[in-house]
């Protein structure tokens, strides 16, 4: 069957996510808009084959859009969402514009069967057959190189597939911990499901507990109607939370009776409801230093451990940076609409003599800004332009400069930095006791703190 388009407008982000990540997992093309007029630009830039709308929306006029998808041609098919105890004479004279009218909240399976029957009425009519749609970015493989780290990780990630039981990804920032995630729900018995994410980082407690489990109307003072939850548009699926550690106390403990109990309560509700959904969670912090820091739960750190993966820092898979700099490059010229590139050998050497403080990520961007400023179609030395922490000097592993001791208060400076200043993580990663880290820092005259200030701008600077 060729691949339809679906053009999802509402402005609730949950609802709307988890619509958009069941339908791709059915096979459609699919674009979002969480307004009118984001949508309206869409009907023209995406050309959907049907529009799934939710009718309630402040910016723009709903009535336009929907002349625009009855006055194209071929005709759009519109798939309404009404929320619940919602009426008045302007839906009901929307609702007759509609082809479909489905009660929220709505079963996936049910609109899917209705997207399916209106896409075979359409082409019964005479509509033409809806093309296959490239996607605009390639996800990347979490596999992808030849380190031994790397080959480890992709072993024991194939061997928890088919296990139901909850994954803790760990692993420093940009190393791809959200593809990991993604990558083990679509290998696995679930992957027909909704996979939905939410990063815990930066919410308040209010949001993160409205967005995790809902809530009712009148719970709060913004709250004027019903809203699901990320654990129940996710039912049947696979749920991640990255960021876990950022997660407040209050709703740790409303997670832990999800994963004990599978039953949670929206906000404001007086009943439980039963959900059945993967946790998948991911980290760059130490959770056992939050435990004991009384920031984690106990409980709730061994209920999301059962499974730890943790995904090495491209640092650490210096005969990866090769193979991933080819992937994404291929990846980059393409949506740029450039010939095909290189990686000149001495280019190459510079990528594998930065330490990627951000990671894969940061291998991206770089790779990116070359190829957007290269004036051949050979990615020369020149046209790399790196990025370090501010106030650190990125450390050059084949830097020949200095002497020992100075090469020594160098690299314990980067790597506090790489570590935001966690003493703990640094002497880890340094293979040194933390007393002995500490003793260093004091005779290289480093003061305690260093790497913590990430609010200044990032200067740009060249490998050495």
């Amino acid at each position: 069957m060729s691949q339809s388009r679906i053009l999802v407008v509402d402005i609730d982000s949950v609802i709307r996510s988890g619509i958009c990540s069941f339908l791709v997992t059915q096979g459609y093309a699919v674009a979002e808009a969480a307004n009118v007029r984001d949508a309206q630009i869409l009907m023209r830039k995406f050309q959907p084959h049907t529009v799934v709308l939710d009718p309630y929306h402040q910016s723009g006029d709903v009535g336009e859009l929907l002349l625009q998808a009855k006055s194209g041609v071929p005709r759009i098919p519109v798939v309404l969402l009404e929320s619940e105890r919602r009426s008045g004479l302007r839906l009901r004279s929307i609702s007759q514009d509609a082809d479909e009218v489905l009660q929220k909240p709505v079963p996936l399976t049910e609109l899917h069967t209705v997207l399916l029957r209106l896409s075979k009425a359409s082409r019964t009519a005479g509509a033409s057959a809806a093309r296959p749609l490239k996607p605009s970015r390639e996800v990347l493989d979490p596999f992808l190189g030849r380190s031994a780290a790397i080959v480890r990780l992709r072993e024991i990630s194939t061997r928890v597939l088919a296990s139901e039981s909850p994954v803790l990804i760990e692993g420093e920032t940009g190393v791809g911990k959200g593809v990991l995630a993604k990558w083990i729900h679509q290998n696995g018995p679930r992957a027909s499901r909704p996979f939905l994410d939410l990063n815990c980082a930066g919410l308040s407690r209010e949001l993160l507990e409205s967005e995790l489990f809902g809530h009712q109307k009148g719970a709060f003072t913004s709250a004027v109607s019903s809203k699901q939850g990320l654990l129940e548009v996710a039912d049947g699926g696979t749920v991640f939370l990255d960021e876990i550690g950022d997660m407040d106390l209050q709703v740790q403990a409303k997670l832990l009776k999800v994963l004990e109990e599978r039953v949670f309560r929206r906000l404001g509700d007086v009943r439980d409801r039963a959900v059945n959904v993967r946790l998948i969670s991911a980290t760059h912090r130490e959770l056992q230093e939050l435990v004991r820091a009384l920031r984690f739960r106990n409980d709730l750190y061994f209920r999301v451990n059962i499974v730890a993966l943790k995904v090495p820092p491209l640092r650490e898979r210096i005969e990866d940076i090769a193979p991933l700099s080819g992937h994404l490059l291929r990846g980059i010229v393409q949506q740029c609409g450039r010939p095909e590139m290189q990686i000149s050998q001495s280019a190459m050497k510079a990528l594998e003599r930065y330490t990627w403080p951000g990671n894969i990520r940061e291998l991206r961007n770089v790779l990116e800004r070359a190829a957007l400023i290269a004036e051949t179609d050979v990615l020369r030395e020149e046209y790399l332009q790196f990025r370090s922490a501010p106030g650190a000097r990125a450390f050059a592993i084949a830097d020949d400069h200095g002497t020992l001791q100075q090469m020594e208060r160098a690299y314990i400076h980067h790597v506090l930095y790489a570590e935001r200043g966690s003493v703990e993580r640094a002497a880890r990663r340094l293979g040194i006791p933390r007393s002995s880290l500490y003793n260093k820092m004091r005779r290289f005259d480093i003061p305690q703190g260093t790497g913590r200030r990430v609010s200044c701008e990032l200067p740009s600077q060249a490998a050495d």
